[in-house]
């Protein structure tokens, strides 16, 4: 894999890439939530199939940065306004999410990760895509507290919606 095109250069051409070239046989870490861990801002799950399919094969590490960073579930919903993550009260968590980003970082580390598959549009966990800010549902390019910690630490990067684009070794 090329990697020094960017985290998400295997995308162009996915159909020759898989879960274990990504991971490099080390766990994996994933947003709890995608388990069907009721760890959302809402107290459920955003179970998804596709991850569940990977406990079989891999070794999982699920993490939720918001739990780590001290937040409590359910919560008020949150989102990133310029480099604050500001709750949908106008409470600023900004600390919570980067103290969630660092011990997770602190998890990956300890584990040996090189692969995180992370919640879509989360302000932790986005990959590509976060919402804007305004609390109207809008979203926009960009990636959350967590994923730019982790990919700044050299982690690449899945959402759950990756793996119905990659030929994840599933079949």
């Amino acid at each position: 894999l090329d990697w020094k095109n960017g985290p998400k250069s295997w995308l162009r051409n996915p159909m020759n890439t898989t879960l274990k070239e990504l991971s490099h046989s080390k766990p994996i870490l994933v947003s709890a939530c995608l388990l069907g861990i009721n760890c959302t801002y809402r107290g459920d799950s955003n179970l998804h199939p596709a991850v569940m399919q990977l406990l079989s094969r891999f070794t999982i590490i699920p993490i939720c940065p918001e739990q780590l960073g001290g937040l409590c579930t359910p919560r008020t919903a949150a989102e990133i306004q310029s480099e604050k993550v500001i709750m949908k009260d106008g409470t600023d968590v900004t600390l919570h999410f980067a103290r969630g980003a660092a011990e997770t970082l602190r998890l990956a580390e300890l584990y040996g990760c090189k692969l995180a598959i992370l919640k879509q549009r989360s302000p932790s966990c986005g990959n590509g895509t976060i919402y804007d800010g305004s609390h109207q549902g809008r979203q926009i390019r960009g990636d959350g507290i967590t994923t730019r910690r982790l990919r700044e630490a050299g982690l690449a990067i899945l959402s759950e919606e990756d793996l119905d684009t990659i030929k994840a070794g599933l079949k």
